[in-house]
C-alpha cells in the first residue's frame, strides 16, 4: 500500500503537552509517580560550562518560548533578560518547583534556549565583524521551514539588521529584505531584461539591488547594471560560490574600481554566499553590506545543560556542577560577580561600580510577573552590549565566583 507523505514536525499540542520529550524523563516520571516522590521541590539551573573555542561569551535568547511552555504551570522561572550577553559557567535561568512538574520539559526547554541561543550568538560575532555596516540574513533555506521564524528571531535579536524569511518577517513585524534570485534571470534569459523588469515591478521602497554573477564576470554585470538603471541602481550583489570564487576581495576590487572609473561611484556593493564572520573581517573595508545564511543558521552550538542543584531547599547537584543556587551580579561595565542564591552585592569586585542582580523573576506559579520586550527592544539592548565589549574590552572578564 502505498504511505501518504506527512510533514515531521511536533505541533504547539505536543510540545506544550509535554509529549515532545526524551522517553527517559517520562520513564523517571513513572517511577517518581510510583512513589509519590514527583512532589519534590528541586530548583534547576541552565548553565553552559564550555563554550566553542574562541567564543568568550555568548547571548542568550529563547526565553520568550520557554515563558510559552511552562505559563500555567506550578513553578517559578528567573532569567537573565532576554538578549543578555553572558559568559561559560553562568546560570542564565532558574526554575523552582516539583520535579514532576516540569522534569519531562526539559529537552524543550534546552531545544528552545539551546538552538537559538547558538544562532543569535553567531549573528552577533558576524555582526560584531561587520563594524556597523548592514548584515541581512537570508538562512531559512538551510533549515526546516516549520523553525524558520525562530531562526529568523534569534539572527535579529543577535544583530541582523534584516531578514529574508516572509513569515519571520511578520511575526517579528519587520518588513521582510531581499534582492533577487539567480532564477529570475535564469527563467528570463537575460540578466538586463531581469533587472529591469524587478525596477519596474517593485514598489519604490524596495532597493534596487542587482544580482550581477549570473552569466558572466562580476565585474562584467556590475557594470551592465550600471548602465542598466542608471541612478536608480542603489546596488550590486555578488553571490559568488566558493566554487568559482577565487579571491573574492580581488573580486570585490574589480567591481569597485570598474564602476568608479565608469562614474558609479553611488553603487553600492553586497556581498553573499557561505560568509562568517572571517570573511566579513576581511571584505569589510570594501563591501557596504552583507548577506549571511549558512554560517548563521548553522552555528557553532552554545552548550546549554539544565541542572538540578538543590533539592528541598539544600545544595545538591551532580559532579562536575556547582550545588546550590546561584545568582549573577553585573556592573555597567559588564563585569560579573557570581554569588550564592539570596546573598546580596552591592559593589563590582573588578572596577567598583555599582551591581544589579541578573536573574530575575519571569514567572510567579506559572503566571506571568514581568513584561516580554519585543525584538526590537531585545536588539537595541544585545548591540548596547556589544558596543561594550569592544570599547571597555569587557569580554577579557570571566565571571568572579565568590562562594
Amino acid at each position: 500500500m502505498r504511505r501518504k507523505p506527512r510533514l515531521y514536525i511536533a505541533d504547539e499540542r505536543a510540545i506544550k503537552s509535554g509529549e515532545a520529550t526524551d522517553v527517559y524523563f517520562l520513564r523517571a516520571k513513572k517511577i517518581l509517580d510510583n512513589i509519590s516522590a514527583s512532589a519534590t521541590r528541586v530548583v534547576a539551573e541552565v548553565h553552559s560550562y564550555g563554550f566553542p573555542n574562541g567564543y568568550e561569551w555568548a547571548v542568550f535568547t529563547g526565553l520568550e518560548e520557554v515563558v510559552y511552555l511552562l505559563e500555567g504551570l506550578p513553578v517559578d522561572l528567573y532569567a537573565m533578560p532576554e538578549g543578555t550577553v553572558f559568559r561559560a559557567m553562568e546560570p542564565v535561568a532558574r526554575i523552582e518547583g516539583a520535579y514532576g512538574d516540569f522534569g519531562v520539559f526539559e529537552p524543550a526547554i534546552l531545544g528552545m534556549l539551546r538552538h537559538s541561543t547558538s544562532v543569535s550568538t553567531k549573528a552577533a560575532r558576524v555582526k560584531l565583524a561587520a563594524n556597523g555596516k548592514p548584515v541581512l540574513f537570508f538562512g531559512i533555506r538551510c533549515i526546516h521551514p516549520a523553525i524558520s521564524p525562530m531562526v529568523d528571531r534569534a539572527a535579529y535579536l543577535g544583530g541582523c539588521d534584516a531578514v529574508s524569511g516572509v513569515a519571520g518577517a511578520v511575526m517579528l513585524e519587520l518588513e521582510p529584505t531581499g534582492t533577487m534570485p539567480h532564477a529570475l534571470m535564469l527563467v528570463l534569459g537575460d540578466e538586463k531584461k531581469a533587472w529591469k523588469l524587478f525596477h519596474e515591478v517593485m514598489p519604490e521602497n524596495v532597493p534596487r539591488i542587482a544580482l550581477v554573477d549570473t552569466f558572466y564576470d562580476e565585474r562584467v554585470e556590475a557594470l551592465e547594471a550600471a548602465e542598466t538603471l542608471g541612478k536608480n541602481l542603489y546596488g550590486v550583489r555578488l553571490d559568488t560560490p566558493s566554487s568559482r570564487r577565487g579571491n573574492i576581495r580581488k573580486i570585490v576590487q574589480e567591481v569597485r574600481w570598474t564602476l568608479d572609473i565608469h562614474g558609479h561611484r553611488h553603487v553600492k556593493i553586497v556581498v553573499s554566499g557561505g560568509l562568517d564572520e572571517k570573511n566579513v573581517m576581511e571584505l569589510v573595508d570594501l563591501v557596504d553590506g552583507f548577506g549571511v545564511g549558512t554560517s548563521i543558521a548553522f552555528p557553532p552550538s552554545i552548550d546549554l545543560a539544565l541542572d538540578i542543584v538543590e533539592k528541598n531547599g539544600k545544595p545538591l547537584s551532580k559532579r562536575g556542577k556547582l550545588p546550590g543556587g546561584k545568582q549573577v551580579y553585573r556592573c555597567e561595565n559588564l563585569h560579573d560577580t557570581v554569588v550564592p542564591w539570596g546573598r546580596v552585592v552591592e559593589r563590582c569586585g573588578v572596577c567598583g561600580g555599582r551591581v544589579e542582580p541578573l536573574l530575575k523573576q519571569v514567572l510567579s506559579r506559572g503566571e506571568i510577573v514581568s513584561d516580554l520586550p519585543d525584538a526590537k527592544e531585545i536588539r537595541e539592548r544585545v548591540l548596547g552590549q556589544l558596543e561594550k565589549l569592544v570599547s571597555a574590552d569587557a569580554s577579557r572578564w570571566g565571571p568572579v565566583f565568590i562562594g
